[in-house]
């Protein structure tokens, strides 16, 4: 393995952690055809289809980036008593991820359909429905069964449901000095109150803190925010603008590194991953916001829900 600005102390350290990844899974299921004309019955494109293909999506897109950059991961969360959840278990296998799915028969699985024409998505169809409490109940249950295995959480919000006790999950982690890293959704950010990094994008911190004017009034609406909820750091990902880092010792911002293509889908999930590995690994939350940057630069210049591997970050 080639370290390429990785200490071979880092390497080795990574080779020993374990990250523990909680959240809403969902499969990306994509619809690759051609459009070669619109359709009499009404304005729209027809797309005859050609070829299909599943993915691992939402919390298990990043236990998958994870995995990706040499790491043994975990992953908890629910799925349905469904062929989706059968797909999901078959990739997580096949990814070397250890998968604790709880399967709810009265749940179907999250499926997130995106019709893609010309490299472009032309339509996302989305077929979900909230988990049971009892199946929720249990998955608690097992998340303090692995919590002590772990050197790293991650929690993944897609706001479907599987985190119902989230702040009891954050507690528990602190309680044993693993850190936690959550990637949040909706307007309740009290509830991720005492996490140690907060990754939210520009749309969704702005849901929470509010309009502001200048770059000024950002950087201390978003201190406000990171010293309200007892964070150590919270990372805004600002897409084509870069990220910004706030600390106790100030805000870091860097430009993202521009890729021909451009497509945001599971960015996100790779920035959080890459920022847990390498804050595993020892770095401090600048470096490991700077690695995060690279990978996220390289996975918007691939097509859909992707992975940044070991040999494209530090190859």
């Amino acid at each position: 393995m080639h370290s390429g600005g990785l200490s071979q102390f880092r390497l080795e350290r990574l080779s020993r952690t374990r990250i523990l990844v909680v959240g809403d899974v969902m499969l990306d299921r994509y619809w690759f055809g051609e459009v070669s004309r619109i359709s009499p019955e009404a304005p729209v494109p027809v797309v005859k289809i050609n070829r299909q293909e599943d993915r691992l999506g939402g919390a298990a897109n990043v236990a998958r980036n994870v995995a990706a950059l040499g790491v043994a991961t975990t992953l908890l969360s629910v799925v349905g008593d469904d062929a989706a959840g059968a797909s999901i278990s078959q990739m997580l296998e096949v990814a070397g991820i250890n998968a604790c799915l709880h399967q709810d028969s009265a749940l179907e699985t999250i499926i997130k359909l995106r019709v893609i024409g010309r490299q472009q998505q032309l339509l996302r169809i989305d077929f979900e429905m909230p988990p049971s409490q009892e199946v929720l109940r249990d998955k608690l249950s097992r998340f303090h069964t692995l919590l002590p295995e772990c050197d790293v959480l991650i929690v993944s919000d897609y706001g479907k449901g599987a985190l119902t006790h989230v702040n009891t999950m954050i507690s528990a982690a602190k309680l044993k000095g693993i850190p936690v890293l959550v990637d949040p959704k909706g307007e309740d950010y009290e509830r991720y109150r005492h996490a140690d990094v907060l990754t939210p994008n520009l749309a969704e911190f702005r849901a929470v803190a509010g309009a502001w004017e200048t770059e000024q009034e950002f950087d201390e609406k978003a201190q406000n925010l990171r010293l309200g909820l007892g964070l150590k750091a919270l990372l805004i990902t600002r897409s084509e603008a870069g990220m910004s880092l706030f600390t106790e010792q100030g805000v870091l911002h860097q430009h993202a590194l521009a890729r021909e293509v451009y497509d945001v889908s599971g960015a996100g999930d790779t920035v959080i991953a890459t920022l847990g590995v390498m804050l595993a690994s020892g770095m401090d939350a600048a470096e490991a916001m700077a690695w995060a940057n690279r990978a996220a630069g390289i996975v918007v210049g691939k097509l859909g829900t992707a992975v940044v591997t070991q040999q494209e970050l530090w190859g």
